[in-house]
């Protein structure tokens, strides 16, 4: 594919900022796997948090929790330095720590599944929904034991999880449910947000979240208690200077900076235009997958109402194997397309390697976690350069697979 037919995503009249990085030794993608979406709105709320007194801690991160909480129709929400954070502060504030265990999928970031690890819990992993990439119900309730206390669940790629099932299976239980919705804000199940369904339900704002504020989280849920709780931990103030209580629940340097703030307000009141530029832009995949033989739309499980993909994930066919997968992501580099291979499931990273688990014990989550290949999503593209990735991707496809099709 000739270079020269790359759509170009810098306007110049601004320059090429790839220019001042050049002696870097590290020339960026003509096309970035993901791109923050920012306009006046953000721009306006960062300088007013410029003019404040204080840039942590003021009324900007107040604000923001506020507009967060009302967005999800939600008592609170709590505004933390990053997702991984949030997950740890939730366990915390459930009582979560040495001798208990947690059920999580192994589909799905491993910072968020480290914070199990960070509170001297054991994880406990279960496969997945094939089609959904979420943790399956059924599968969750066949690991419950007598030292399990919660079920850590995720919307897996924008997808929501099956969370009637798993709130019906947690009440049975007993467990406390948390939501890792970090890759799935504004999805929809039966109607509400991703966000409603756990005690308590986690946020990431780093890139490439629809939401991105560079860095940060929220953790939110109805529960007076554990609201208190969080915001405990998370972080003492300046009137805690000399307090002489500090005890067993010893707070963090956990929370979120007035400048991050502002920009997740800003990102908070365009989040339907944001969904809405990334939608077109799924439209466009979806249309040019359709030349693809075989090619099926990404699933939506019923019950699911809209679904706000983090990055658009292909699935390739049987015949490809792991390393051709990897060969393809090379091959869009090379045509300065920036993809990544999707997922490598927890159980068969270094730290959960330790702790026993081994390739074959979850078969689904292999198998996606093989083929599977994101590709560049953010509203910066248009349809030319959804034309030329699908293109360079379906060369490098049948190059790669020998003729094989992506389905």
């Amino acid at each position: 594919m000739d270079k020269a037919l790359v759509p170009e995503l810098v306007d110049p009249a601004e320059g090429d900022p790839r220019a001042a990085d050049a002696d870097l030794g590290e020339v960026e993608a003509e096309i970035p796997l993901s791109q923050p979406d920012l306009g006046d709105v953000e721009l306006g709320l960062v300088q007013a948090a410029l003019a404040q007194p204080r840039l942590s801690g003021g009324r900007m991160v107040a604000h923001f929790e506020r507009q967060f909480a009302d967005s999800l129709n939600r008592r609170h929400a709590v505004a933390v330095a990053s997702g991984t954070l949030g997950t740890w502060l939730a366990l915390r504030a459930l009582g979560i720590g040495p001798g208990d265990e947690v059920i999580a999928s192994p589909n799905g970031w491993h910072q968020v599944a480290h914070a199990v690890t960070l509170t001297g819990a054991r994880l406990v992993l279960s496969d997945i929904h094939y089609w959904t990439g979420c943790l399956d119900p059924l599968r969750a309730a066949a690991q419950i034991g007598p030292a399990t206390r919660a079920i850590l669940a995720g919307n897996v790629n924008g997808h929501p999880a099956d969370w009637t099932a798993l709130r019906a299976l947690a009440t049975r239980q007993g467990l406390a449910l948390i939501e890792d919705s970090t890759e799935a804000i504004g999805s929809l199940w039966r109607g509400q947000p991703v966000g409603r369904f756990g005690d308590l339900s986690v946020f990431d704002f780093s890139q490439p979240a629809a939401l991105c504020c560079g860095e940060g989280g929220m953790v939110v849920t109805d529960d007076d208690a554990l609201a208190t709780e969080l915001r405990y931990l998370r972080s003492r103030s300046l009137a805690d200077r000399r307090s002489v209580s500090v005890g067993a629940r010893v707070p963090l340097q956990a929370g979120m900076g007035e400048l991050t703030a502002a920009l997740g307000a800003g990102q908070l009141a365009r989040l339907p235009e944001l969904l809405e530029r990334r939608a077109a832009v799924a439209a466009l995949y979806l249309d040019r997958m359709q030349s693809f033989e075989g090619i099926k739309p990404p699933f939506r499980a019923a019950g699911v109402d809209a679904v706000h993909w983090m990055l658009f994930v292909v699935h390739l066919g049987q015949r490809f194997t792991a390393s051709a997968c990897a060969q393809i992501v090379d091959d869009l580099a090379g045509e300065g397309i920036e993809a990544a291979r999707w997922c490598q499931p927890l159980h068969q990273q270094f730290a959960y390697r330790q702790q026993g688990w081994l390739r074959g014990q979850f078969p689904l989550a292999e198998r996606i976690a093989d083929r599977a290949v994101a590709l560049p999503f953010h509203a910066g593209l248009d349809a030319d350069h959804v034309r030329f990735i699908v293109e360079t991707l379906k060369d490098s496809s049948v190059n790669v697979g020998a003729g094989a099709a992506i389905y």
